[in-house]
């Protein structure tokens, strides 16, 4: 059985303290980070009584497992904060996604073309989605120009991810913003 902190629905840890863990032979590290060697579990969780804190496993893969002598709930508390500053640092890019016709006029190209240069200073990815509807489909080639013409007016703050493409009956390309 391991010890699960939940969080928001999510696994912090699943670690194995104190009598849980059952190897025979155990790397154990002490409080201060110092390496106490390889012991037998029992031994380890001895050493971890006398002082008075727990024996977490930290690296049950390795051979043998790592197992540490510290407080369990200041350890856990650290790892949470650990992992929460982590995801705060994270940017997750996100694809927006503009529409266009085959038949868009000149200032509704415009348009379009601003919303998709605030998407891409803000750090997304933009999908350009060229759609075709009943006879627009027999000129699909034809329209390919609309999607270079977009590509071509942010071509100073944009490069193309990948080039447009036939999917059904749409047209997509994708852009991202330069790197500074």
């Amino acid at each position: 059985m391991s010890v699960t902190l939940l969080t928001e629905g999510k696994t912090i840890s699943d670690l194995m303290i104190n009598e849980q863990i059952r190897d025979k032979e155990v790397r154990v590290i002490g409080e201060n980070g110092e390496q106490l060697g390889i012991m037998s579990a029992k031994e380890a969780q001895k050493l971890a009584e006398d002082a008075g804190v727990d024996l977490v496993k930290i690296a049950p893969t390795a051979n043998p497992p790592v197992c540490r002598i510290v407080d369990y709930g200041k350890f856990k508390y650290e790892q949470m904060k650990r992992d929460k500053e982590a995801k705060k640092k994270q940017h997750v890019v996100e694809v927006k996604e503009i529409r266009l016709s085959p038949n868009i006029d000149t200032n509704d190209l415009n348009t379009k073309m601003n919303a998709a240069k605030k998407f891409l200073t803000g750090g997304d990815r933009v999908k350009i989605t060229l759609r075709f509807r009943g006879r627009e489909m027999a000129h699909m080639q034809q329209s390919k120009h609309i999607l270079d013409d977009f590509a071509e007016g942010l071509k100073d703050i944009a490069v193309i991810d990948k080039a447009p493409k036939v999917e059904g009956r749409s047209m997509t390309m994708f852009l991202t913003g330069k790197k500074n």
